[in-house]
């Protein structure tokens, strides 16, 4: 049977521009306290490679990696059950409060996508806030999508470098 598991409060410093959302935290994540723990997880790597700094290595200095370049990080789910790791266990969801981050951050003005899921779960619930916002869906960076992690860094240093231009 799945057990309900409960979702991160989000990173969302005041002056964020760009929100990227997850679906879900993983096991590991969930285990250790914060978003992408997982070892194989390129998340804090790429991040870190797109803005040319060191990879952090503890949860103040990825939440210092976020606010320096205004991202606001949080998952698309404020819970569900599911059994594991992987989106496809995914059941009974329930969305996080859109309504409540985006009056806490009205600068955002960028959606980033870790994934299908990731999408595919904001569209259900959170169309109205794409109106007038670039969206945008990314590779995962968990180690079950197998892209290259070179394909990877790309996509998201091009997704990225878009982070201050004008709508």
């Amino acid at each position: 049977m799945s057990e309900r598991i409960k979702a991160f409060e989000p990173v969302a410093p005041a002056g964020a521009s760009v929100l990227i959302l997850g679906s879900m935290p993983s096991v590991e994540s969930l285990n250790q306290g914060f978003y992408y723990a997982h070892p194989r997880n390129a998340f804090w790597r790429i991040l870190a490679e797109v803005y040319g700094e060191p990879t952090p290595g503890d949860v103040p200095g990825k939440i210092a990696l976020l606010n320096r370049h205004d991202i606001a990080l949080w998952d698309v789910l404020e819970s569900c059950e599911r059994q594991g790791s992987l989106d496809s266990a995914i059941h009974q969801p329930t969305p996080n409060d859109f309504d409540g981050l985006f009056r806490r951050c009205p600068g955002i003005t960028r959606i980033l996508f870790n994934g299908d899921t990731a999408q595919r779960l904001f569209l259900k619930w959170g169309k109205p806030w794409t109106e007038d916002r670039r969206c945008m869906r990314l590779p995962s960076t968990s180690p079950a999508y197998t892209l290259s992690y070179e394909r990877k860094l790309a996509l998201w240093r091009q997704a990225l470098s878009y982070e201050h231009e004008s709508l």
